[in-house]
């Protein structure tokens, strides 16, 4: 392929991309769908055309995968605002998302452990990314719920996704450690010392790029964390905190500069940061995220969703999904309805990330990796039906319900509107408002004329 046609290929994606979020909205069947099903539509004709894409495919996807990570968590950071009277709404997501995030490991863990007879600790490294519920389908999803329900969402998919990861992690770098104690104190030491160093690294690039001078200094930000991520990663910390920290410090300075501190911030130049970063990460995360469902799609073998042991499996993950979500929110908000909370559980880039960055010696030759996309599927459908059929009792006053504002129901409003009925009413509400017009110019034009109303002179006002 030459350069031209790949960069045809990659300005098509991006388009299709936009398009893709555009029936998104107008329908609710989630994006990640559309560019998976566009990424299967690209393996068939790379086939037709005999390319071999196995090499650059796998490439790829590592790349997107560590850039994809860092995009995400920093763009859920930044848009974590810690105050005192969104604590409920925190800690209530929170512990949600870390109590199903744990019993849904451990339980999908022993299902893959039952059915492939894969070892425990394998099994365990495959159930987490199946366990993380995807902010990236979550968070454009839930924007016209009431403001409750939606910030419950954000701030559980946020947790979910930055828990999910450090869970991974942790987990995969301490699998050849023989001792639980050695388990318990590597993991405690990775924690302080990773904060620590979070803490000391972004109060210090806060203070920098504050003031650095110059236009283009964003993508410079962006590129000291990515290095700082990669450095992490070489000394085996968890480099995703660091990430973490320097989003929440951002987007919280009132909190985390206080006293003598202060004196070193300016807020209004760290506020004007924050805004172009908020664009940056948001562009920066959409454009990884359509390459890398794209490039997923051409990986995937439909073929394989026909062996109906696969299918019953996933689909028993699902189940187990939907019954420990219902018994945690019912546990946390058993006085509200958890509606359409309850459907809203998708699984998505963060579990597919995860899956390729499974180590090559904890790489299970048992377990079929289509459950992954029966999980996504089945998820994203259940989340598209219960935000349309439970989407109006958490709706945001004076917002549209989630289909009411399609190509159809505007196509049929128009033609209610065009009836002679509805005609008699648009000319008697447009003489009302003429009326009201009139009156309401009359008065002015009377006192233009000195016709209005006497003039009646003030208390203080000597009289002539």
């Amino acid at each position: 392929m030459n350069a031209y046609n790949l960069i045809i290929v990659l300005a098509c994606v991006i388009i299709f991309s936009h398009v893709f979020n555009f029936i998104s909205k107008r329908t609710n069947i989630p994006s990640v769908i559309l560019l998976i099903l566009l990424g299967i539509a690209g393996k068939y004709a790379m086939d037709y055309y005999n390319f071999n894409q196995d090499k650059l495919i796998f490439g790829t996807l590592e790349v997107l995968g560590i850039v994809g990570l860092i995009m995400i968590v920093l763009e859920a950071a930044i848009d974590l605002k810690l105050t005192r009277e969104k604590w409920p709404i925190i800690w209530k997501s929170f512990t949600v998302a870390l109590i199903s995030l744990v019993v849904c490991a451990f339980g999908i863990s022993f299902i893959i452990n039952q059915v492939f007879r894969e070892d425990p600790i394998i099994s365990l490294v495959y159930a987490v990314p199946l366990s993380i519920m995807s902010s990236a389908i979550v968070i454009p999803s839930v924007t016209r719920l009431a403001k409750d329900k939606k910030e419950f969402m954000i701030y559980e998919s946020t947790f979910s996704d930055i828990l999910g990861i450090m869970f991974f992690y942790f987990l995969v770098e301490n699998v050849g450690v023989e001792s639980t104690n050695q388990v318990i104190y590597s993991i405690v030491g990775n924690i302080i010392i990773t904060i620590v160093i979070s803490v000391i690294v972004s109060y210090a690039l806060v203070m920098l790029f504050q003031r650095l001078e110059g236009d283009v200094k964003l993508f410079m930000l962006i590129a000291v964390l990515i290095l700082l991520y990669a450095i992490g990663k070489q000394l085996h910390l968890s480099s995703l905190v660091i990430i973490l920290v320097f989003g929440l410090l951002l987007n919280n300075i009132n909190l985390f500069f206080v006293g003598k501190l202060k004196e070193f911030i300016n807020e209004n130049t760290v506020n004007s940061i924050l805004k172009d970063l908020h664009l940056v990460t948001r562009e920066s995360a959409f454009v990884v995220r359509t390459f890398f469902f794209v490039v997923f799609g051409t990986t995937i073998d439909l073929k394989a969703l026909l062996n109906l042991e696969v299918f019953a499996v996933g689909l028993g993950i699902v189940v187990f999904f939907f019954v420990v979500r219902f018994v945690f929110l019912k546990a946390f908000m058993w006085k509200k309805s958890i509606f359409p909370e309850f459907f809203i559980t998708p699984r998505g880039l963060i579990t597919v990330l995860l899956f390729f960055s499974i180590p090559e010696e904890l790489t299970s030759l048992t377990f079929n990796a289509d459950i992954i996309l029966i999980t996504i599927i089945c998820t994203s459908i259940v989340m598209t039906w219960g935000l349309i059929k439970f989407g109006k009792e958490g709706l945001e006053e004076g917002q549209p319900a989630p289909l009411e504002d399609s190509g159809l129901s505007y196509f049929l409003q128009r033609m209610s509107n065009s009836s002679p009925a509805s005609a008699k009413e648009v000319v008697l509400t447009e003489q009302a408002e003429e009326a009201v017009e009139a009156t309401d110019v009359e008065p002015v034009a009377n006192e233009e004329k000195g016709e209005g109303e006497e003039h009646k002179p003030d208390k203080d006002e000597p009289e002539k």
